[in-house]
């Protein structure tokens, strides 16, 4: 007969392995892929830009961006900025600049944020108290977007609130579904979206 000590050691020995299975066992947490990506901002018309090159200050400029959507940068000419982002602007530079630099090292700077004024929006209709149109903020959220607008209605269905993004390719939209209700009420931030430039925000109205 086995020795009582023996036997309950073999106990906590299957009870540990058990556990370690099902850690092991136990997947991990997965992002919402219906979650917009947060984005890095994409330079406008007049936003004013600084270029900088490392241990070149001569090639050094502080350009603004043209109606055409082009900078001038020293040695390279002209450069496309508007619609694409600082890295993408800085990239390009430094490619065309290797010709005349050895191994550039080019960064490119928002230093004045002029274009969100007309060109960077966010919308918010529908079942507001007051629907607006509003410049684009770095660190904006459909929430505030939503409180730009006075709030919500008494006629509101905030649970059914979308937020429509344009796609990549520019040619449709995706509606991403914002439970507005959650948020204003529990404080379920998990559909407060960071907010884009021309994302529409609409709240429906119940219905009766």
């Amino acid at each position: 007969m086995p020795h009582p000590f023996r036997v309950a050691f073999m106990v906590i020995l299957v009870a540990l392995a058990g556990c370690a299975t099902a850690s092991r066992g136990t997947p991990p947490p997965r992002i919402d892929p219906a979650a917009p990506a947060v984005s890095e901002y994409h330079i406008g018309v007049d936003d004013i830009l600084q270029v900088s090159v490392w241990h070149n200050p001569d090639l050094d400029a502080k350009v603004p961006v043209r109606p055409d959507g082009m900078i001038s940068v020293p040695l390279v000419g002209d450069v496309k900025a508007g619609g694409r982002t600082p890295s993408e602007v800085s990239e390009e530079i430094a490619t065309r600049l290797a010709t005349y630099v050895r191994d550039p090292q080019v960064t490119v700077i928002l230093t004045e944020l002029r274009s969100h004024e007309y060109l960077s929006r966010v919308r918010v209709t529908g079942a507001v108290r007051q629907p607006v149109s509003i410049p684009y903020r770095q660190g904006m959220t459909v929430l505030d977007a939503v409180l730009a607008a006075g709030g919500t209605t008494e006629f509101a269905s905030p649970d059914r609130t979308e937020l429509y993004r344009k796609d990549k390719d520019g040619n449709g939209s995706t509606a991403y579904p914002v439970r507005l209700d959650r948020i204003l009420k529990q404080g379920d931030l998990a559909t407060n979206y960071p907010a884009q430039p021309g994302d529409v925000i609409t709240v429906p109205e119940r219905v009766f």
